[in-house]
């Protein structure tokens, strides 16, 4: 596949980086975009490339409708990533992104097709261990904006925004479905390492939530506590972007390669 296509994949927002090393897949949280990863361009390591999933119903999708189910996202989504194929890559996810990169990582080797090196499982309770759903997504339209407002991922200003949130709320209602209506079901162990990245004041407390996501791996799994609550992906950018490049860094023998 040309370059140029690889420009126009409807899934991605990368800028391509002609030196890099490798690549970052980045899954938002419900709700967001591609966009949510913007800020991250020129503070990630410059040898790697950051590639934004935009799923259908935001951006300059936003005519699109949304996907709801994790079995649909899959299959549309998995031809996107896997013609970049022509570096390592590693996918990041916060909150049902962290599931969403999970199961195409899962899907992409239960189809033979090369899969990410590096997890990295942010604000996400591990398959295994999570909470029973709330069912959120079913509420009506002020209850579950009500709900919006108590997890604080939202602007106060759009959620007072009745024609913006009449616009958005089908899309994260989707999202939201995503999560609560996911499964979990046992399939052979990744083979990678994962990073889970986890904010002190989330409700991610539980037994196995947080070091249950060992159970999906045969290869180490690695915990990271952040200041702050389930947004902590923002309130503590730097702090993020900081642990990213730390434990996305190339190995001591592959630098030294690198320069000789």
């Amino acid at each position: 596949m040309n370059h140029a296509t690889q420009q126009w994949n409807p899934w991605l927002i990368r800028a391509p980086a002609p030196h890099a090393r490798m690549r970052l897949f980045c899954f938002p949280y419900a709700g967001g975009s591609a966009f949510n990863f913007s800020a991250w361009r020129g503070r990630l390591d410059p040898g790697v490339e950051i590639c934004a999933v935009q799923l259908p119903g935001r951006g300059a999708r936003i005519g699109e409708a949304p996907i709801a189910t994790m079995p649909a996202l899959l299959r549309a989504m998995a031809p996107a990533i896997t013609q970049l194929n022509s570096l390592p890559f590693a996918f990041f996810g916060h909150s049902v992104g962290a599931l969403i990169a999970f199961e195409l990582a899962r899907y992409l080797r239960l189809h033979g097709v090369q899969g990410p090196e590096h997890l990295f499982m942010s604000g996400c309770q591990a398959p295994q261990f999570r909470s029973p759903s709330a069912g959120l997504h079913r509420l009506p339209d002020a209850a579950f904006i009500e709900e919006l407002r108590d997890y604080n991922g939202t602007p106060e200003e759009v959620l007072d925004n009745r024609e913006l949130m009449a616009l958005m709320l089908p899309t994260i209602r989707a999202d939201f479905a995503l999560a609560e209506e996911y499964s979990y079901r046992s399939g052979p162990l990744l083979q990678v390492p994962v990073s889970v990245y986890a904010g002190t004041q989330e409700d991610i407390r539980a037994p196995g939530q947080v070091d249950g996501w060992q159970k999906e791996t045969t290869g180490p799994c690695a915990v990271t506590w952040f200041d702050g609550g389930h947004f902590f992906i923002n309130s503590q950018r730097d702090a993020v972007i900081g642990q990213l490049n730390a434990d996305l860094a190339p190995a001591p023998d592959a630098a030294k390669e690198g320069t000789s």
